[in-house]
């Protein structure tokens, strides 16, 4: 049955293999919700008050929010409402629903606020541009290549059968020239910004959003067409019409409508009117037939009865819609942008393959000279993070498994131990597929770090197995002693097992961003462990009895062995002869750790490589869209002539979904840098060896390379070369006027911007009442931090920078008049700022028509003044009898947390030392702007970004560690039954802080929260170490004192000696086997390696000098403690010797 249940792991661990979702890092956002509601043509101010304002105060009362955060832009209003975690998403978004209804009669009638997609800040995983470029005219729909042949086919079916998997479908070309298949010259596109929107809006996006996983397709950039109506005033004045009517004539002159059913010859027809501008979905015709149809709109008569057409009246045109965001393609203009969003808990890696292939199949039916391009594939990061660990994971299998060879010397033996680590591995991956665990970084990382645990049970049990197999030859049978073996070491390995599971619940206690980024790694690791220990007790028992036969060596001939006891035999002897200066030293170094802590600074997370870029720089909130073009153009120009960087994807303002809240004035590039090392720049390193001859410097630089590809660090913000010159980065050549940049990455700056709204590691948020004084207060946070030398970058957002044109209605005149204020807001709304009054349709396009006066009455004052404003009774007046108009400034965008409004400070910093940068920042604040007597009472500020979420991991930390170190007390004491075992056991832990507290200070790490779930790991394996080395003391004690071998102190010596010197094998097996298994997670540059890196080093080092110790310190302190006993014992002999 073992066997057989054996099997069906293995066939159900390979199945999980194919089947498991793959992601580059967990899922990090919170469980969040968004309420988008547009507003068209209101201003921030009037967003918050009427809209915004009532929808958070109902989403306070949503049960289990956590938050909720407000954000009112130009026509537009976003509610964010976080919920508390392991909230089920679905229960939050009916729950949403609900409370909505609720605030319904709470905002302006007509309004629609809509829930955001069922995603997370983690589901952009994919983004495409649309643009153009010149074509082979006889191949409109592209020419296939062979880069590895460089050859062109017009068909794929025309290449050789072996090359046909390589062929890439080139649709355009960037530059003129002949067609590389015909000769002929390429051909220039007919195409335009629009038709390029047009393309994806219309042709692109519905297929992509029907593709399984995907919540949303959301466009950005170019021109969405629109038709244009340009109320000519003076017509209105000339033929007694009022703008209403206008309005009112072109809403009720566009609509299809059914008149039921009628029959002829026995036959049903189905009547329907025909009144959709342009002849609608089953007859569509052209734009030029909807202008047409727009121009012979009725509005009226005239007084010889004939009719008052809309082309009397107005202009009537296709234009551009007002645009709140463009996208830029590597320097070289503008183009055609869009987003795929995942939907929640997907297959990322799985949805982004099918999103590809529907692309693919979609390029071929493209306008002739436009093609779809990548601009950013998380699929890339997918498969460059698992590689990264599947290659770790071997690599460590690999050594492990030579090392037990090694110590073994025989290889059936060694099978036995080996074959838990594969096992394990499959149970791990298995158990994650049922329970819905993602493989990614984390969750590979948690089987990486277990490796060199999961053998110790198998090493120990099958070392014991020898041992006994050579002790009790002739005595008892081959199974007998197996079985015997078993029984001496599995009440240790169980509770040693035991204790490393425990040691990793802090980690699932960890809150926020912390907790869901470590929460697979510790069910992993913890898999990793349940499936060794089951393995142990079920497979490996029976495989011994199988395997483990022939002829074994001896302990004692066993080379490696003797090798072992030559080195540590001497310095054995030496502690127990110098006992007290021993444990004095051992103190010493103990002591030695405030050092190494006092020096290292604290951070939340390394950076995550992404291989991906995201430059994000604040702007002026009043910035026009052409200054912004300008501002990104020029930066993805200069980005793109850097040979580490792939392509430019430049981004201004927002793509059409709620997940997406950017303002006008923000920039986010996405720069892919390259996968090829050999494209990325070198730097030449001065090491201490450069200046020796090359016989003594080859074999150090073969570990201390003088030359290596520069760090992304280095790219963005340079370096100085050997002689001191000046190597500018990214972030120099981005150095503009009105500029003020922060760089990140993108899922990184995603899941913190919908978390806490900030896109720099550490920000400020200051709340009040009224937005000028919380803005005042801002200015001055911000001028203080500009003064500390740490701060790379500091941004205070405008809460008044924004520009307006303000009418300030006078009630007596419109009274006078017979207006009412609704009457002259419409006015002001439509003929000023233009708006959708109907859609036509088109097929199975939509497009806007827009009614608005002519640009040359909108764009200076005096036009303003004079526009026209029809009376009641016919008559016309100009609007400045109703209002004074007049230029003012106010915000720009008004945010709120918790209702309560706020404005944000971005501050990025040079410092890695984030814990500390944070405290110096806090003590500079609180000096020079809280405690100052013109501080505003009732106003407060709230330090977040990431900085919080490092604040939350480390208030959590100092509670739940001491818990599980009080657990794991009760566990070691309860399987020790003694205090003296259970102490020395926990004594190991201070031993190995010493190793690990150096290793980050040599290696310029900081304290994070990936080093500490490190040190609870290295806790674990302590207890491991600390007790197998206690066991065999106790056994060879246990020995001596049931053959009565004690007779002096020095038999007790003797006894240690043979429990600790004789014993090395199996414990530096057990130390050696983890110690190698974590080696290949320290070294590496590839993605997601800095992580593992401060995961391993508190392990690699505390390993080091916690085995180093145990074998020279807890001889000693065995010795201490037992001689009592030892004392006891030979007194009693005496005593029955005398009677």
């Amino acid at each position: 049955m073992v066997i057989l249940a054996t099997i069906a792991l293995i066939a159900a661990g390979i199945y999980s293999i194919f089947h498991i979702r793959l992601n580059a890092i967990p899922n990090l956002g919170d469980v969040q919700v968004i309420v988008f509601t547009e507003y068209p043509g209101q201003s921030p101010q009037v967003v918050e008050d009427q809209v915004t304002y009532p929808l958070t105060t109902t989403m306070l009362s949503v049960p289990k929010a956590s938050e909720v955060r407000g954000s009112s832009f130009f026509g537009r209003s976003f509610v964010t409402i976080n919920f508390e975690d392991g909230t089920d998403l679905y229960w939050a978004r009916s729950r949403v629903l609900e409370y909505l209804n609720f605030a319904a009669d709470q905002i302006p009638p007509g309004l629609s606020p809509r829930l955001g997609p069922d995603a997370t800040g983690n589901g952009w995983v994919y983004e495409y541009v649309v643009t153009s470029g010149y074509y082979c005219e006889d191949h409109p729909r592209g020419m296939y290549h062979d880069p590895k042949g460089d050859k062109w086919y017009a068909l794929p079916n025309e290449a050789p059968v072996d090359a046909r998997s390589r062929l890439e479908l080139v649709k355009i070309f960037d530059e003129p020239g002949a067609s590389p298949l015909t000769g002929k010259p390429l051909v220039a596109p007919k195409t335009d910004l629009g038709m390029l929107r047009t393309v994806q809006d219309w042709y692109l996006r519905y297929p992509l959003s029907a593709t399984p996983g995907v919540s949303q397709v959301a466009s950005l950039g170019g021109y969405v067409k629109e038709y244009q109506v340009e109320i000519d005033p003076d017509r209105l004045l000339a033929f007694d019409l009022s703008l209403r009517k206008v309005r009112t004539a072109i809403e009720e002159s566009n609509l299809d409508e059914g008149g039921s059913v009628v029959e002829f010859s026995e036959s049903q027809y189905f009547v329907v009117g025909r009144g959709y501008l342009g002849g609608g979905r089953s007859t569509p015709g052209t734009s030029q037939q909807v202008l047409a149809d727009l121009g012979a709109i009725a509005i009226g008569t005239q007084q010889d009865g004939s009719p008052i057409f809309l082309r009397d009246i107005a202009r009537i045109q296709i234009g551009p819609a007002l645009r709140r965001g463009i996208a830029e393609w590597n320097g070289k203009g503008q183009v055609v942008a869009a987003v795929v969003l995942m939907r929640y808990q997907e297959n990322a890696y799985a949805v982004i393959q099918s999103v590809k292939e529907k692309l693919d199949q979609l390029r071929v039916g493209l306008p002739p000279g436009v093609d779809v391009k990548t601009s950013y594939d998380r699929s890339a990061l997918i498969e460059r993070a698992v590689a990264t660990l599947q290659r770790k994971l071997i690599e460590e299998v690999t050594v492990v498994a030579i090392i037990i060879m090694i110590f073994l010397l025989h290889f059936r033996s060694s099978v036995v131990a080996i074959f838990v680590l594969p096992m394990g591995v499959l149970g791990s991956l298995l158990i994650m597929q049922i329970i819905g665990v993602d493989a990614n970084i984390m969750s590979l990382g948690g089987l990486a770090l277990a490796i060199g645990v999961m053998v110790d049970s198998a090493i120990v049990m099958i070392e014991n197995s020898h041992k006994r197999l050579e002790e009790d030859t002739g005595r008892l049978s081959h199974d007998e002693s197996i079985a015997l073996a078993a029984k001496e070491v599995g009440p240790q390995i169980f509770f040693s097992l035991l204790v490393i599971a425990v040691a990793f619940l802090p980690i699932f206690f960890l809150p926020g961003e912390s907790g869901k980024l470590f929460r697979p790694l510790a069910y992993t690791k913890t898999f990793a462990m349940a499936s060794a220990a089951i393995l142990s007790i079920t497979i490996v028992p029976i495989l011994m009895v199988y395997l483990v036969r022939g002829r074994i060596p001896k302990e004692e001939t066993n080379p490696i062995n003797r090798f072992l006891i030559r080195v540590y035999e001497p310095v054995f002897w030496f502690c127990m002869r110098w006992r007290w200066l021993t444990v004095a030293l051992a103190l010493l170094m103990v002591a030695s750790i405030v050092y190494p802590y006092r020096k290292l600074g604290s951070e939340f997370m390394p950076p995550l490589n992404e291989g991906t870029l995201l430059y994000m720089p604040t702007t002026d909130p009043s910035i026009s869209i052409d200054k912004l073009r300008e501002y990104l153009q020029q930066t993805d120009k200069l980005f793109a002539q850097f040979p580490e960087i792939a392509w430019v994807f430049g981004k201004g303002g927002r793509f059409d979904t709620a997940t997406d809240n950017a303002p006008i004035s923000m920039i986010g590039t996405t720069l892919e840098l390259e996968v090829d090392e050999s494209k990325w720049r070198k730097r030449y390193i001065d090491r201490w060896f450069s200046g020796l001859p090359d016989v003594l410097k080859t074999p150090l630089a073969y570990f201390w390379p003088e030359e290596r590809p520069i760090t992304v660090k280095e790219l963005i913000y340079g370096w100085e070369d050997l002689s001191g010159a000046r190597i500018q980065g990214l972030n120099d050549v981005a150095n503009l006027p009105g500029l003020s940049n922060a760089w990140t990455m993108p899922i990184k700056a995603r899941v913190e911007m919908l978390a806490t709204g900030i896109k720099t590691p550490v920000g400020i948020k200051v709340l009040g009442s009224d937005l000028r004084v919380i803005g005042d207060v801002a200015e001055k946070i911000a001028s203080q931090l500009r003064t500390l030398p740490e701060v790379k970058s500091v941004y205070a957002e405008k809460t008044q920078g924004g520009y307006f044109l303000d009418f300030l209605i006078d009630r007596e005149a419109a009274a006078r008049y017979g207006l009412t204020i609704q009457e002259i807001q419409e006015i002001i709304q439509v003929a000023m700022g233009g708006l959708p009054i109907t859609t036509t349709v088109e097929g199975l396009e939509r497009y806007p028509v827009n009614l608005r006066y002519p640009r040359e009455l909108r764009d200076n004052m005096p036009a303003l003044k004079a526009s026209l404003v029809t009376l009641p009774s016919g008559a016309q007046i100009p609007i400045e009898e109703l209002a004074e108009i007049r230029y003012t400034t106010g915000p720009p965008v008004v945010r709120s947390e918790q209702s309560e409004p706020t404005a944000w400070i971005y501050v990025d910093m040079t410092s890695s030392d984030m814990g500390g940068f944070v405290a110096k920042a806090k003590a500079l604040v609180q000096r020079n702007v809280i405690d100052q007597p013109d501080f505003p009472a009732g106003y407060r500020l709230i330090w977040t970004g990431e900085y919080k979420n490092l604040e939350e991991a480390n208030q959590r930390m100092v509670t739940i560690i001491p818990v599980t170190l009080l657990i794991i007390f009760m566990l070691l004491y309860i399987s020790n039954g003694s205090i003296f075992r259970t102490v020395t056991v926990l004594a190991a832990i201070p031993f190995s802080l010493v190793g690990a507290f150096w290793l980050l200070y040599f290696l310029e790490f900081q304290m994070s929260v990936a080093v500490w779930v490190g040190m609870i790991a290295l806790a674990g394996l302590d207890a491991e170490t600390g007790s197998l080395m206690l066991l065999y003391l106790d056994r060879s004690f246990d020995t001596y004192r049931e053959r009565g071998m004690f007779k002096s102190l020095k038999d007790l010596e003797r006894c240690i000696h043979e429990g600790a010197v004789r014993r090395i094998r199996p414990e530096t097996m057990t130390v050696v086997a983890a110690f190698i298994g974590l080696m290949p997670l320290m070294y590496g540059t590839e993605v997601g390696s800095e992580a593992m890196k401060r995961l391993a080093a508190p392990m690699v080092g505390g390993l080091v000098t916690s085995f180093l110790m145990e074998l020279m310190v807890y001889p000693v302190i065995f010795f201490l403690y037992k001689s009592f006993e030892v004392r006891r014992i030979i007194r009693k002999q005496r005593e029955a010797e005398e009677a």
